[in-house]
């Protein structure tokens, strides 16, 4: 009999900043939420390749699902305040705000993404921009203090910097929804548990949008 792979096991193989089996461990939690403890677990690996994985598979899977990460609001939080490698803090920066927050937790967030946006990379401070403006969902009373911010690096930032706050701010401006920017799932778009009867369709129909947001996510 194949013995089967745990989670650390899957998420092991790789440099800090591969992929690796994100995607597969990811699907596997839409699949089985039960499992998402492993993968909080392992935010604290010793190896930052299997801490970076395991945000990755998080932030995709919460793409579709966010209530998978209910239970574990304030780990993801806890997690945020030593999180050095930068994989893991654009995935967290990603993540944290799909769930329902306090005040206390918005606070919580919104301090250690401010310190973020000082961060050598661009994907970080990016993904900063987007926890924050993401904040205010939860927090409203953020969202003046937020524009601001996002209007300053809209015209000082990285060019990543620069089209992500041109986005943020036409969304927030207008009162609607942020975009998901989150990696791929074959076959299952960003917002649904699992994939529908025409899912291989509408995946090819948003080839073009999800590529855009990935230029975004990554450039």
């Amino acid at each position: 009999m194949v013995k089967t792979k745990t989670i650390r096991e899957m998420l092991a193989p790789g440099n800090r900043l591969d992929a690796g089996r994100a995607c597969e461990v990811a699907t596997l939690l839409l699949k089985d939420p039960r499992k998402t403890g492993k993968v909080v677990q392992s935010l604290w690996d010793e190896e930052a390749g299997v801490a970076n994985r395991s945000a990755d598979a998080l932030e995709r899977a919460s793409s579709r699902r966010p209530q998978i990460l209910a239970k574990w609001k304030d780990a993801l939080l806890d997690r945020m305040l030593d999180a050095k490698e930068n994989k893991l803090r654009w995935n967290l920066a990603l993540t944290i705000t799909r769930m329902p927050l306090t005040e206390v937790e918005t606070t919580r967030a919104e301090e250690v993404l401010r310190s973020w946006l000082e961060d050598k990379s661009s994907i970080v401070k990016t993904s900063a921009m987007h926890g924050l403006a993401g904040l205010t969902r939860w927090n409203p009373s953020m969202l003046p203090e937020v524009l601001d911010i996002l209007r300053i690096l809209s015209r000082s930032g990285t060019p990543a910097m620069r089209a992500r706050g041109r986005i943020l701010l036409k969304r927030l401006e207008a009162g609607k929804e942020l975009p998901v920017i989150t990696g791929d799932l074959p076959g299952i778009a960003a917002g649904v548990g699992r994939p529908t009867a025409g899912g291989r369709a509408a995946v090819r129909k948003n080839a073009a949008g999800a590529k855009a947001m990935r230029a975004l996510r990554y450039g």
